[in-house]
């Protein structure tokens, strides 16, 4: 039996823009372009020629990035709203946990609002006062459920929206991103009922940007980007794609972002300030700067906080780093990668006159400014010898064992006595993807081992 049958639906919005206001009622009349000035300016596809099916006691998971119509089609499929054209049929009752506690009254008590939103959800006040209590129990709400509901805070207000809808006992639950009504302990309890749901055979159509809970938890997964269908299937397959057209995605935007604060900070080595700089990457942080030596007197200081500096370029030129390439495993130029991941920075250098004082470093800062790692040819113990013309230096990481998140790269070359050839400041941006939601920054490699007396499963099964 199918449940939801979705045939070729389109849903096509009008968007208007803001223009030119009339004083008056009586100037727009006057005027006689009321009628035009209201017209909409173009539409807006939300969705597009989309078809599919959920057969019943099937769980579809709907994923696609934000304005991809994942809530339009959540909509349609409830019913709120019509598609433009095509069809949507939807076998047995309904529950849509999509705008928690839409009927509610603020000013009568949570008692009564119970009894209107539970009519308005198809249900009778016998069958509404038979499953009071436990709808009560469940938004945990048993001290506060006389009060006027605009008494309430907004998670005391989203909880007996979604108790309401969750014990309609509905053929076909949608549910649109409602995980986060409440705390940790209410989270698991939505997921003990989607669980219980799925167990009687219900249908269960879900929107959720949380990729791990559409693999654990559904049967298929639907992608949806710009409106439009772009794959439907096996949750781990569907998900896997997705992410790595985020990944794509993600990969411009970083490239287009370095390349603007590239152009911002390629100042003219005339104007160049020759900062004299602490040649060791960790020690720097709140040392005062060296005014001494071959700076040269009149020359900016360094910051006297180094690592509270904003982005940015300086240095003489005498050596020039001329581009800076992050290399993954499989030999590509890019900006994410992937926790664990070999990755190599290429420093690419120009050398006009032969130098022997040279020092190349890198160091590596997350999104709040954090040094995570820092060193330097001559903190390794490399002691220079000649440095001409083009040159290249590759700093190999086997693993990048940071955990999730954005960072950010400083590249240099110096004299020992720290006067900067070039200074890139924070230029360089790549991001590290992980499954795994870590906390820090630090992932190091690591492994479990339990006693006899301890029983753990992975997630997906088998033992831990």
């Amino acid at each position: 039996m199918t449940a939801i049958q979705v045939v070729h639906a389109s849903k096509i919005y009008r968007r208007y823009s803001r223009k030119r206001q009339f004083a008056t009622l009586k100037s727009a009349l006057l005027s006689g372009n009321l009628l035009r000035n209201l017209a909409p300016d173009e539409t807006f596809p939300a969705i597009r020629d989309v078809s599919f099916t959920v057969p019943a006691g099937r769980t579809l998971g709907v994923i696609g990035r934000n304005g991809s119509g994942k809530s339009t089609m959540l909509k349609l499929v409830a019913g709120i709203t019509k598609p433009t054209s095509g069809t949507v049929t939807v076998n047995g009752r309904i529950s849509a946990l999509i705008e928690l506690g839409a009927g509610f009254h603020p000013e009568i008590s949570g008692r009564e609002n119970v009894f209107i939103n539970g009519i308005m959800l198809g249900l009778s006040k016998r069958e509404i006062a038979a499953r009071f209590a436990e709808i009560v129990e469940f938004a945990e709400l048993e001290d506060f459920i006389d009060a006027p509901v605009k008494t309430y805070s907004s998670g005391m207000y989203m909880r007996l929206g979604f108790a309401v809808a969750i014990h309609v006992d509905p053929d076909v639950l949608l549910v649109d991103e409602v995980l986060a009504v409440g705390d940790e302990g209410f989270t698991h309890k939505c997921l003990d009922k989607f669980a219980e749901f799925k167990r009687r055979g219900k249908t269960i159509l879900l929107v959720t940007h949380s990729l791990g809970l559409v693999e654990r938890f559904c049967d298929e997964a639907l992608w949806l980007d710009a409106g439009r269908m772009k794959a439907m299937g096996d949750p781990k397959r569907v998900v896997g794609a997705y992410i790595t057209d985020v990944e794509a995605l993600e990969e411009e935007q970083l490239a287009a972002s370095d390349a603007r604060a590239q152009d911002t900070a390629a100042i003219s080595p005339d104007n160049a300030a020759a900062a004299v700089l602490p040649d060791h990457p960790v020690e720097a942080a709140g040392a005062p700067p060296d005014t001494a030596g071959a700076a040269g007197a009149g020359r900016p200081e360094t910051p006297m906080d180094f690592f509270r500096a904003v982005e940015g370029r300086w240095g003489s030129r005498e050596v020039e780093i001329t581009d800076v390439l992050l290399v993954g495993a499989a030999g590509e130029r890019g900006h994410v990668f992937h926790s664990g991941e070999r990755v190599d920075i290429h420093i690419r250098m120009r050398a006009p006159l032969p130098l022997e004082d040279f020092v190349i470093g890198i160091g590596i800062f997350n999104a709040e400014g954090v040094c995570c790692f820092g060193t330097n040819t001559d903190i390794e113990d490399l002691q220079s010898e000649r440095i001409h013309g083009d040159a290249e230096a590759v700093f190999t990481i086997e693993s990048v064992d940071l955990v999730e998140g954005t960072y950010k790269l400083d590249v240099a070359v110096h004299k020992r006595d720290g006067y900067p050839y070039d200074y890139h400041r924070l230029l360089y941006t790549f991001r590290v993807k992980s499954r795994r939601k870590d906390v820090g920054i630090y992932r190091p490699r690591h492994e479990w081992r339990f006693s006899d007396g301890i029983a753990l499963t992975r997630s997906g099964g088998g033992p831990a």
